[in-house]
This record gives structure tokens, C-alpha cells and sequence, in this order.
């Protein structure tokens, strides 16, 4: 395969120490504006904390790179797929089966990027083995099949290469979030992951009850399952769906995540807790994301309960792609850019007020063009 040099940034070194966080309250308290600094000038030489170097890549067929990533080494690495991570270290599965616990090269972790980290569950590796199971992470190789959020405005990449996500949401204790149901759909698109939604601890319910809900969500395309892990409904229907597939398990924390896994597969061991009684919270005890192989074929990833679900790198005017039921009413705005939200003569809103759109869609939609945080 030919090879092909590009120059790549570098995360940033401060040069100087930062200055102190309230310099500007304590500048405008003196009353130095008089003597403030224009605009246009530059307080710092251009360029004093940049940093690039050049790296050799492997070329794809249209003469691009994949990415910003340096070549491995073939010869002297080998191909893996990460299983989990602690702290530094990524445990890595070579192709025969055997653990080999990895540190990322320095050179990889010094390559600006937005994500909060450079290797995730689920990742295909090239490492180079040190021996006595430890080695180092030389490439990550492109992902497909992302399940990533926003956290402290960093991409959060929770697991990469799966196929599905399946939403596990309780029912009771703690209470059905249908807006956290939404913004899962919307991130499994964002990922291009077929969405699955998983109506966790059934026996606890009146089934009934859940019909409006379940046949929604149908009219939208999105199998819906009723599950629990105490009565054993909707297990043998979630072998089938987990069979051959590489899947991810995520939701809130005390959905039943690590219960319903270890029904579905009994010996997995998986460790479990109860819902707080006073905040009607769950308490974490996945405490990092781990592929798990199944006896009955596929893969699947256990992660930690989710608190709150922001969408990363979503522009406003993209949010209304994810609401499917808006896409009749769109072109009938009054407006070309209509944002939905205070226009007028708006088709969608007039649909929400017509019933032919669901007033809690709606109220998702808004909480996502917004920003707004919810749990």
C-alpha cells in the first residue's frame, strides 16, 4: 500500500502560565479600560503555542488518508480490538484470543483531537507486544457504529464499531424518561446505529397501560420490547436480536442494564444494585464500558448509566432531521430557515396543535435546538 506524509497539529504546550481566572473582574474593578489592549493586536506572537509534525500514513484507494493517524508498523505489530479500559491502559484481544494490557504511544495522545479520549471500548488497534501481556497502542483504526455524547465540551465516544443500540429504559424505579428516549434515537442516527428501544422491569407495570407508548414508537420504525429480567419476558426475543450482532446496552443507571445481561446469558456475573429509595436514582456499578462475548454468537457492551445525554457537534438547524414525523410538515412553513419554535405561520407547531404531531416530541425537539440539558 502506498504511503503518504501529512503534517497534523499537535495538542497545545502552554509556554507561560496561565494567567489568574479573574483578571478580567479585577481589571474592570481599577478601571483600566482606558488602557486596554485593541481589538486587532496581538498580545502573543502568532503561533507561540502551536505545535505540528509530520507523520506517514497509509494512502486509500482515492489517494486520501483515513485519518489522522501515523502508520503501524505491520511486520512488528499486530491487529486487536480493545475490550475495556482502566485508567491508562486499554485491554487489547489479540486474534487468538490472548489479553494484552496496552499503553497508547505518546505521539497518539499528543494529536489534537476533540475527544476526551483517543481509544474507546470497541476499537480495532494495531499494537506492537512487549511481552509478559503488557504493549503499546501504534493506530486506531477508523470507527463505524458510534454511540458519542457531549461531556465538558469534549466528545465523550462511550463504544465504537457496534451495530445496534439497544435503549434500556425502567419503567418504574427509577420512572420512564420518554425525553432521554429521544435523544437516544437521535444520537443512535448521529452514529448510525439501528436503534432498539428495551422497556426494562415489565412485571412491575400493568401492560395495558403501556400500549400508546409502545405504538408510537412502532409508527416511527423502532422495535419495541418489553423486558424483565425477574420473570424472564422478552429474553428469548433479545437473544435473537443480539445473535451475530455487535450491540451496545446503555440508559440510566438502576434501568436493570447488568440484570437483564446477566439473564440473557446466565455465569456473566455482572455486578448489580438497588435504586436509591430517596432520590428514586440508580447508583453506578458498571464503572467502565467492557465488550462481552456471547455464547449464543455476537457482542455486547455493558456501560455506565448515563445522567444526563447532550448531542455533540449538532448544529440547531440540523436537530429537526432526527424528528421523523416533522418531514411532511416542514416544506409548508412559511419560511425556508423556519427554526419551529417561534415563528409564525409555522406547519409543524400548527401540527403539534392539531394532534398530528406529539406534543412531547415537541417538547424534545425544543430541549435539543435549545441545548437544554435533561435527564
Amino acid at each position: 500500500m502506498a504511503k503518504k506524509k501529512i503534517r497534523v497539529a499537535l495538542r497545545k504546550n502552554r509556554s507561560k502560565p496561565p494567567r489568574e481566572g479573574d483578571f478580567t473582574r479585577g481589571f474592570q474593578a481599577h478601571g483600566f479600560e482606558e488602557i486596554a489592549t485593541s481589538a486587532d493586536e496581538r498580545v502573543r506572537a502568532k503561533g507561540d503555542l502551536s505545535r505540528y509534525r509530520t507523520i506517514t500514513q497509509d494512502e486509500v484507494a482515492d489517494g486520501s488518508a483515513p485519518s489522522e493517524m501515523p502508520t503501524a508498523d505491520q511486520l512488528e505489530c499486530r491487529p486487536g480490538r480493545v475490550i475495556r479500559i482502566h485508567g491508562e491502559k486499554s485491554v487489547v484481544e489479540a486474534p487468538d484470543g490472548t489479553l494484552v494490557r496496552c499503553a497508547v504511544r505518546r505521539l497518539l495522545k499528543s494529536i489534537a483531537t476533540d475527544e476526551r479520549s483517543l481509544v474507546t471500548t470497541g476499537d480495532r488497534v494495531w499494537f506492537r507486544d512487549a511481552g509478559q501481556g503488557e504493549g503499546m497502542i501504534e493506530r486506531v483504526e477508523p470507527r463505524h457504529g458510534v454511540l458519542t455524547r457531549a461531556s465538558r465540551r469534549k466528545e465523550h465516544v462511550l463504544v465504537s464499531n457496534v451495530d445496534q443500540l439497544i435503549i434500556v429504559m425502567s419503567l418504574v424505579e427509577p420512572e420512564l424518561k420518554p425525553h432521554l428516549i429521544d435523544r437516544y434515537l437521535a444520537i443512535a442516527q448521529q452514529g448510525e446505529l439501528a436503534p432498539i428501544l428495551c422497556l426494562n422491569k415489565s412485571d412491575l407495570v400493568e401492560h395495558a397501560n403501556l400500549q400508546p407508548l409502545i405504538g408510537f414508537y412502532s409508527q416511527l420504525a423502532i422495535p419495541t420490547i418489553l423486558t424483565s429480567a425477574r420473570s424472564g419476558e422478552g429474553v428469548p426475543r433479545m437473544r435473537e436480536l443480539l445473535k451475530d450482532r455487535a450491540t451496545v446496552f446503555s440508559g440510566q443507571s438502576g434501568v436493570g442494564k447488568s440484570s437483564l445481561l446477566n439473564t440473557i446469558q446466565p455465569g456473566l456475573s455482572l455486578r448489580v444494585s438497588t435504586v436509591s429509595e430517596s432520590t428514586q436514582k440508580g447508583r453506578h456499578t458498571t464503572s467502565t464500558a467492557e465488550l462481552i462475548k456471547l455464547e449464543f454468537g455476537g457482542w455486547v457492551v455493558d456501560t455506565p448509566g448515563v445522567r444526563q445525554l447532550q448531542l455533540w457537534d449538532t448544529l440547531a438547524e440540523e436537530v429537526e432531521g432526527f424528528f421523523p414525523e416533522f418531514r411532511p410538515f416542514v416544506a409548508l412553513c412559511a419560511f425556508p430557515d423556519c427554526s419551529h419554535t417561534h415563528e409564525k405561520n409555522c406547519s409543524v407547531k400548527l401540527a403539534v396543535d392539531r394532534k398530528q404531531i406529539s406534543l412531547r416530541r415537541y417538547h424534545s425537539y425544543m430541549g435539543m435546538f435549545t441545548g437544554a440539558e435533561q435527564e
